[in-house]
């Protein structure tokens, strides 16, 4: 038998997320596929880079937990196409979640409003949400 949780336990889990990367935490959207791990070193040109809302996700409900508030980049950082996300601490080095990116109707893990950006160009997520196992 698979191991099950309740969703009082998954969500527990998933609010634990935030208070594990912190309150100031930097989102920085990078070209190609993301490394092996969150351990492995960065890999790909740095695109966009967004200062999270203090309250950057919303409390966990029925096993998931969505983005909350607008996550933006007013001017990016360099051209290319978006392939991936990494969450770091406030200070930028440690990573701590990464998954894939695409537009709209995509099937990456987070959703962007373009994924091939200009120099400067406005970029915002659009759609984030994280599903605990079994949920």
């Amino acid at each position: 038998m698979a191991l099950q949780q309740s969703t009082i336990v998954r969500n527990a889990r998933l609010d634990a997320i935030e208070n594990a990367i912190g309150t100031s935490a930097i989102l920085r959207l990078r070209s190609g596929a993301p490394p092996a791990s969150c351990a492995a070193a960065d890999t790909g040109t740095v695109i966009a880079t967004i200062q999270l809302p203090s309250d950057y996700l919303l409390a966990a409900s029925g096993g998931s937990k969505a983005k909350s508030g607008t996550w933006e980049d007013v001017a990016a950082d360099a051209a290319g196409i978006v392939g991936h996300f990494r969450f770091y601490d406030s200070a930028g080095t440690t990573c701590h979640m990464q998954g894939t990116v695409t537009a709209s109707g995509g099937s990456g893990d987070m959703t962007i409003d373009n994924t091939n950006v200009a120099t400067g160009q406005d970029v915002i997520i659009t759609a984030f949400q994280i599903t605990a196992a079994n949920a």
